[in-house]
């Protein structure tokens, strides 16, 4: 069975509202964070630099959330992906990861790049349903669990961009994003 290790309030919820989407059997493996438990060998054998979130499945083990999200799409993912599909898929996935999270979240970038992110996205969703296109995917888990956070961790306030506020309730009402996201300890 397919093991997520994570810690409270930590990424590890963003690969958990992906799993629940998939509809994989999975265990939870919460490490307490405070007790140093992602740092003992046995987690860095996962997980060499010590963070949390990492999967394996099998014998197979990886980490870093972006790259957990592609691994989980291509394997266990509806339907397969042409390779424009696939690149498409990544490029937000990276974008999320690379691109917005570091611009929007860190102090020094966010009055500069809030807005041109947000005024993107905010074209984006009132021109389609989801991030690439009209179908949910993994790269709604890594671009909408960044927005979500937006208004919990940092208090902006999002209500000049009305396509970004309609997908995050779009995306909240999912029973997936509510057990990972919504509702995480």
């Amino acid at each position: 069975m397919l093991k997520l290790y994570g810690g409270a309030r930590s990424r590890a919820s963003i690969v958990r509202w992906y799993l629940e989407e998939l509809g994989i059997p999975y265990e939870f493996v919460q490490l307490d964070m405070q007790a140093g438990e992602h740092l003992q060998p046995a987690y860095l054998k996962i997980n060499p630099i010590g963070k949390v979130p990492a999967i394996s499945d099998g014998d197979f083990t990886l980490w870093e959330s972006g790259a957990i999200l592609l691994y989980l799409a291509e394997k266990y993912g509806k339907q397969p992906l042409s390779l424009e599909q696939r690149a498409t898929l990544n490029q937000w996935i990276l974008y999320a990861n690379a691109t917005m999270g570091p611009g929007i979240f860190s102090e020094n970038t966010r009055e500069k790049e809030y807005p041109r992110h947000m005024t993107m996205l905010n074209q984006l969703f009132e021109q389609h349903s989801y991030v690439v296109g009209e179908e949910f995917s993994a790269a709604d888990v890594a671009v909408g669990s960044l927005l979500a956070y937006i208004p919990l961790m940092l208090k902006l306030d999002m209500s000049e961009y009305p396509g970004v506020t309609s997908y995050l309730q779009r995306i909240s009402e999912r029973p997936a994003f509510q057990m990972a996201i919504a509702n995480r300890g």
